[in-house]
Order: C-alpha cells, then structure tokens, then sequence
C-alpha cells in the first residue's frame, strides 16, 4: 500500500485535527504565528469526522481552533492550484471572522481572526521565501490599524524540492516552522526512531507515529484515494497547460522575430517577449495570458522601455 501523505487534506487533519493530537496543532500554529499570538491550548471548533465523507470526498478539510483568549484560527491545506485562490483566502477569512457572533451581540466581542493557507504549490511568484503574512495597513504610514485580520501563505515548493536529499534538506531547517514543513514535504525521507538532530523534537516524533499508523475505515480509505487522483489529475492538467503556454510563447517570441537562445532563462525570455509584445501595442491582458508576468511585472516593463537611456 501506498505511504500516506500528510499533504492530503484528509491525512492532514486526521494528524491536527483531532482531540488527541492538539499538541500537534499547538506547536504547529506557534510555529507559524508572532508572539502576541501564541497559544497554550485551543479548542477546536470542527473536529475531524469521518462520517463528513459520506456526502463530499473533494470537500475542503480546514481546522477551526480557538484560543483561550478568543483569537480564531482557521488552518487549511490545499493541495492543488485552483484560480482566484487570493480570493477565496480572504473569504475564509471573512467567514472566520463574522461567524463569532450572533444577531444580538455587540461588535467588541469579536477576536482576531487569522488564516493560515499550507499550499503545495506556488501562489506568490514575486516573493522567494516561502512563508509569507498579510495585514491591512495604511498606505503612507504603514500604520496598522485594523489588527483583527491577519493571512498567512507557507508554499511548500519554495522550502525544498522532490530531487533534494536529506541532507539538503536539514540544511533548511532553522526554525520550528521549518521542521513542520520539513514533514510535510519529505516525511518519505524521515523515520520516526532515527530523526536528524534539527528534526529531533518530540512533536514531530509523535506526527510520525500518527502517520506510521494510521488507519482509514472503508469510506476514508476510498476518499482519501478519490484525493490523491485528483491532485494527481490536477498536477498534470497544471504541467501541461505550463508546456503550451511556454510553447505559444515562444511561437509569437519567433512570429515577433525573437530567438528563443539558450542563454535567456524561461523569465528573461518571457520578458523579452514582452517588451516586443509592448512596441507593438498588445494589450496588458494579451501580455499577461502568453507571456504568464504578472500585471506589476508588465508595469515594470513599461517603466523601463518608456525611460530615456
């Protein structure tokens, strides 16, 4: 049988979600968040049931827990790339954040409400680290004033890749944050008696015994496979719409008398593409849809061929 992976929402939530493991979602959370907002404990408001796969096998798997102090978390991972998922974020979020009170209560109870998204892949090409948080602050003085909202993003492909070794990968582990993502990337690597000196902790030793023997009944067993196919189907369905628009791409780089060269990596060559794309009068949307740039990158691009030399 197939090792199970902690990335699979269903795995995930059957490590964090439950009573007898929030430990597991207490170090994982201070892990991630600053230090006003630690947690000694939390309650956690949608335990993991596995009669909730009966009806929907693809239905989002996220965590609510509270903390003694009323803070909110909601802590998801998602295992494939899907649009809009900025938006659908601050939605979570949103909901998060509103559902804490009722139609009679005054607007001082509410908490803070913090969103944590564990993506298995790369939502924010413009930034290199993988852990990344969002607050709303004011434009000029970067003064921060509505304190309740706050959204992390952790991208596990820019902590470590599927070609790198063990040892490569214990040289990325400087933080608890680090070990947990560690885990939840390269589990396939570790072994619960024999753990490296940076993964050395007892929260992660238990996380791997959960994994190691765990068990799904019929009805998880059947959705946490209906899971896997789907981020197998989705991975590949990504991969080759990457290889057609790298190919349209360098189809109008030739129609626009580019040559591809080997020296250009793949983000030179987009913006080379670009920059003709732009003399000749494209439109910001056409650029985005072949090139695959962002609209700031575009903008960029114009600064720069715009500005006397």
């Amino acid at each position: 049988m197939e090792i199970i992976s902690p990335r699979v929402d269903i795995a995930f939530k059957k490590i964090f979600g439950v009573e007898e493991n929030k430990d597991l979602l207490i170090s994982l959370i201070n892990s991630i968040v600053g230090s006003e907002d630690q947690v000694s404990d939390v309650t956690l408001l949608n335990p993991y049931n596995p009669k909730n796969f009966r009806n929907d096998k693809l239905s989002i798997l996220d965590i609510k827990a509270q903390g003694k102090g009323g803070k909110r978390f909601n802590i998801e991972i998602q295992i494939s790339d899907e649009a809009d998922y900025d938006k659908r974020a601050l939605y979570y979020w949103a909901k998060l954040y509103t559902e804490q009170l009722r139609a009679t209560e005054d607007y001082s109870l509410l908490a803070k409400a913090i969103g944590i998204h564990i993506l298995n892949f790369t939502s924010i090409p413009e930034i290199e680290k993988y852990h990344n948080v969002f607050h709303i602050r004011e434009q000029e003085s970067n003064l921060l004033y509505f304190r309740d909202l706050e959204l992390h993003t952790i991208e596990l492909k820019k902590f470590c890749s599927r070609q790198e070794e063990l040892t490569d990968l214990m040289g990325k582990v400087k933080t608890s944050l680090d070990m947990w993502v560690a885990f939840l990337t390269r589990h396939d690597l570790l072994k619960e008696d024999h753990l490296p000196a940076p993964l050395n902790d007892p929260s992660l030793q238990k996380a791997m015994h959960v994994l190691d023997v765990m068990n799904f009944g019929p009805e998880e067993r059947e959705a946490y496979e209906d899971h896997l196919k789907w981020l197998r189907i989705e991975t590949n369905t990504l991969k080759k719409a990457e290889d057609k628009g790298r190919e349209q791409g360098i189809q109008i780089g030739k129609e626009l008398g580019i040559q591809e060269g080997k020296e250009l990596g793949i983000q030179e060559e987009r913006l080379e593409i670009a920059k003709t794309m732009l003399e000749q009068g494209f439109s910001m949307e056409q650029m985005m849809q072949i090139t695959g740039l962002t609209e700031s990158d575009i903008k960029q691009l114009q600064v720069k061929t715009l500005s006397p030399s």
